[in-house]
């Protein structure tokens, strides 16, 4: 059997759920291939890439929200177009698609079938918590940006048959957590100088920031600056009080997991962000709008704190994966 697994590369979540989702497959007696489009991601695979393309990314601002003008301006339809039929996908038995768009149409395009498996599958559900404020474009994007055949979520919680609890990487799971004095903060849709305008108005506070948009390290009395790293990230959070960041999916995930206090920011017009956001909230999880003085109470609230959300997050990814395949070949 031929597999192509298909990650999108736009942020980090896609590829560290990939680091622990492609050794599970190439114990499984399969021939796999891995596909990568997008940019913007700071999480590499370890593994031999056969299709790399640049896709369709959405680009990070640094006031809260996606660059649209960047995101146009990348959006070479042209070039996504002959990367979508250059694509041999009718070679493969199975086609895995996380959120990945050129596999996706090249499937749709074909008449294959094409099997999500991603949090966007499970943020479309109509179980799944959603905004108060309707968005009809921003769901249409989100449906209409990797369509699928076949669907099975990850989300915060398991909201029905075909969604389950997150992949928890193992460089999670198996850290070593403590309670040091310091917060973990990673909005990578701000700006380095609108995070500080925030949090340096916290004067006893001490704030290790990771940053999607300066390469070096830098100290300012309470606060800390850095690129970010996988395994400085993973140790910052396994070590703080808690951890401030935008509400994607796997690093709030991951920061439960840990039980750690959260607090998400989720990003402007992002859709699957506001969504998380729902989601989060039902849990318990202090969400605010953005960076702005007025919410700055509510996070001096939160800092002020120690109550954490308890979940339970049990590794299951091999048996999903098992149950993928078997139904996929049905």
């Amino acid at each position: 059997m031929k597999v192509l697994y298909a990650i999108q590369g736009t942020g980090n979540g896609h590829l560290s759920r990939a680091r622990d989702i492609i050794p599970i497959l190439q114990k499984k007696n399969i021939e796999i291939d891995i596909l990568l489009s997008g940019t913007q991601a700071d999480v590499d695979i370890p593994y031999p890439i056969s299709y790399q393309f640049k896709g369709l990314s959405f680009i990070f601002g640094k006031k809260g929200g996606v660059d649209m003008w960047r995101t146009y301006v990348k959006a070479n339809t042209r070039r996504l177009q002959k990367e979508i039929s250059s694509l041999p996908i009718e070679k493969y038995d199975v086609i895995i698609n996380d959120f990945e768009p050129v596999s996706a149409w090249a499937c749709k395009l074909k008449n294959k079938p094409c099997v999500s498996l991603s949090h966007q599958a499970a943020v479309l559900s109509p179980n799944a918590p959603k905004p108060k404020k309707q968005d009809p474009l921003g769901k249409f994007i989100l449906k209409s940006y990797a369509p699928t055949t076949r669907q099975y979520g990850f989300h915060f919680k398991a909201y029905q048959d075909n969604i389950f609890t997150p992949v928890i990487r193992q460089d999670i799971r198996n850290a070593s957590c403590k309670k040091l004095d310091h917060y973990t903060v990673y909005l990578p849709s701000y700006s380095d100088d609108k995070i500080l305008k925030m949090l340096s108005m916290a004067k006893n506070v001490k704030w290790d920031i990771f940053s999607k948009h300066n390469k070096k390290v830098i100290v300012d009395k309470n606060i800390k600056i850095q690129p970010i790293t996988n395994e400085a990230f993973v140790q910052s959070m396994a070590n703080s009080k808690g951890v401030l960041c935008g509400a994607g999916f796997e690093t709030p995930a991951e920061v439960l997991y840990m039980k750690k206090k959260l607090m998400a920011i989720p990003m402007k017009g992002q859709y699957e962000q506001q969504c998380n956001a729902a989601s989060l909230k039902e849990l318990g999880v202090p969400i605010i709008k953005s960076l702005k003085k007025k919410h700055f109470e509510k996070l001096m609230n939160w800092i002020e704190t120690d109550d954490f959300v308890e979940v339970d997050y049990p590794d299951i990814t091999e048996r999903i994966i098992d149950q993928l395949i078997e139904e996929s070949l049905v």
